[in-house]
């Protein structure tokens, strides 16, 4: 099926819709989404939503292709390689929600630059999300969470819906555990849970 998943820089910046034959209302992006079961599950609860998951490591493709086949799902594309060589292909304001879940943290402060969300990244994210659109970041990693808190709110295309303490320390309703996700609370560690939304373009 992998063949059939697959897809490329120009089809990409052509029109992320004409990728799926359904024509999904939102294009949704998830990047690295390691075994695939939080895509899966969120391919299956919203079939109006077309979503395209990067992931770099072929087990992890695998693995989602194996959710893909068993549930029949048909709103479902794949980059399989890094999302920062899938960003720039991405026309503006082309995606509805963004999910960033457990990404590895680089914990060395040397190669902290190589966070996905940082001040590389984030002007690229919000050039292709919606006026509107999620950014949803996920991490048990104390460093990470507070680094992304300080580049999010530094960013002024972004805005923080957090309100109470519950609103970071709880798992959005309409996500579920990833396998992560169960380990790193096995071991103790705390997720964090970040939700901004895309300010409206002036």
């Amino acid at each position: 099926m992998l063949p059939k998943l697959l897809i490329g820089e120009a089809a990409v910046a052509r029109d992320p819709r004409a990728l799926f034959q359904h024509a999904p209302q939102d294009i949704w992006l998830e990047v690295g989404f390691g075994g695939g079961e939080h895509l899966a599950a969120q391919a299956t609860a919203n079939p109006v939503a077309g979503i395209i998951g990067c992931e770099v490591f072929l087990n992890g493709v695998a693995s989602l292709v194996r959710h893909v086949d068993e549930r029949k799902l048909n709103n479902v594309r794949v980059w399989h390689g890094d999302v920062r060589e899938l960003l720039p292909n991405l026309p503006d304001g082309s995606i509805a929600r963004v999910f960033v879940l457990y990404p590895d943290p680089w914990p060395k402060a040397r190669h902290a630059k190589r966070r996905l969300i940082g001040p590389d990244s984030l002007p690229e994210l919000a050039r292709i999300l919606a006026d509107g659109g999620e950014l949803r970041f996920a991490s048990d990693h104390p460093v990470y969470v507070r680094w992304a808190l300080q580049h999010l709110t530094a960013a002024p295309e972004f805005h923080w819906q957090a309100r109470t303490p519950e609103d970071w320390r709880t798992r959005p309703a309409d996500q579920i555990e990833t396998r992560y996700e169960a380990k790193a609370k096995t071991a103790g560690r705390t997720p964090s849970y970040l939700t901004f939304l895309r300010r409206p373009r002036a």
